[in-house]
């Protein structure tokens, strides 16, 4: 469940990949985005977290030359929740203080199937979405400049099955033209879309969800289905 929590860097390091790996194949379409995410809760997650969930993600689809259909992976992670307390190094040393921090985090992942109009100086798309939702709570202990990570767990976590559609639109801000530029034909576009997640039954933390009493740890977990609306904003690269 570790390398779930480095999603992120992963969405932008295949991001990479692929941009690399497109130029084997003449005969394939790529895009890849990096966007930020904002998470509404919905329905009986809702009624359990009263904040929205912030976060980054990634995106690459493939899919045939003048093909109106895509085929591609999306990575996300959203916080929705955060504290921090300020406790001494220990009886010994309380003159040095340390930061607690616990997190309450979403990790979104999904197989995306789109149909698109790849033309036009507005370019339109639906999604259809199969996948999973992980919720985890971490706590790390740093510094209190929050540069030096010293020690972290992940307290609590669970998973569900998601699927869910939506859509968006692009706006090109640069095209690169084969026949006047030469080269493999480039287009920049500003990216934003809008998806409804259904997501099946977990247990989570909430922000309220962890409790210390003479210093024990006490978790109350909720359980509920896992649903979201999500918005994206970013900027895709098709080649």
């Amino acid at each position: 469940m570790y390398a779930l929590k480095k999603l992120p860097i992963l969405a932008v390091t295949v991001f990479v990949i692929a941009i690399c790996a497109s130029s084997l194949s003449a005969q394939t379409n790529f895009q890849g985005g990096i966007h930020f995410n904002a998470g509404f809760p919905q329905g009986e997650l809702k009624d359990q977290i009263d904040r929205n969930a912030y976060g980054l993600g990634g995106q690459i689809f493939f899919a045939p030359q003048k093909s109106p259909l895509a085929l591609g992976i999306e990575l996300g992670w959203m916080n929705y929740g955060s504290k921090t307390r300020n406790v001494p190094w220990g009886p010994t040393i309380p003159d040095v203080t340390l930061d607690v921090t616990t997190q309450n985090n979403i990790v979104q992942g999904f197989l995306v199937l789109r149909a698109h109009m790849p033309k036009g100086p507005i370019q339109l798309y639906g999604d259809a979405l199969v996948g999973f939702n992980y919720l985890f709570t971490e706590t790390k202990v740093s510094d209190e400049d929050d540069l030096d990570e010293i020690a972290s767990s992940v307290n609590f976590d669970d998973h569900a099955f998601a699927y869910g559609f939506g859509g968006g639109l692009m706006v090109p801000i640069y095209t690169r033209n084969v026949a006047r530029d030469g080269g493999k034909a480039l287009q920049v576009s500003l990216d934003g879309g809008l998806r409804y997640i259904l997501g099946g039954e977990a247990e989570y933390l909430t922000e309220d969800g962890t409790r210390i009493i003479s210093d024990v740890v006490i978790h109350t977990p909720q359980i509920s289905k896992t649903d979201m609306l999500r918005l994206h904003l970013g900027v895709s690269v098709s080649f």
